[in-house]
């Protein structure tokens, strides 16, 4: 297998298994500074909780933040990869009238 192919089939699997942890993240973390600036941070503390990675009986805080970092890294490498390699496109001329 070709690297171009390698990399198009990495990106491919890890774009939608990094979706939801990413989304967890972002809206966790936005929601509990909203929470912060309202001053009631005490109340959403489960938000912080869930931004760092404690999933009920799952706790995963050592590890998520860097699972999140590793595959957020490797996604924007190949898309940028994919990205450079893309053909540059000329500028399509009229049709013949």
């Amino acid at each position: 297998m070709r690297l171009p192919q390698i990399i198009r089939r990495t990106h491919r699997l890890l774009a939608p298994i990094m979706v939801m942890p990413l989304v967890i993240t972002l809206l966790s973390g936005s929601l509990f500074q909203i929470a912060a600036i309202s001053g009631k941070e005490k109340q959403f503390l489960w938000l912080l909780d869930l931004h760092r990675g404690k999933f009920g009986y799952f706790n995963l805080e050592l590890i998520y933040p860097f699972l999140n970092a590793i595959g957020l890294l490797t996604l924007l490498i190949t898309g940028i990869i994919m990205w450079l390699r893309l053909p540059a496109r000329t500028p399509t001329q009229a049709p013949p009238s």
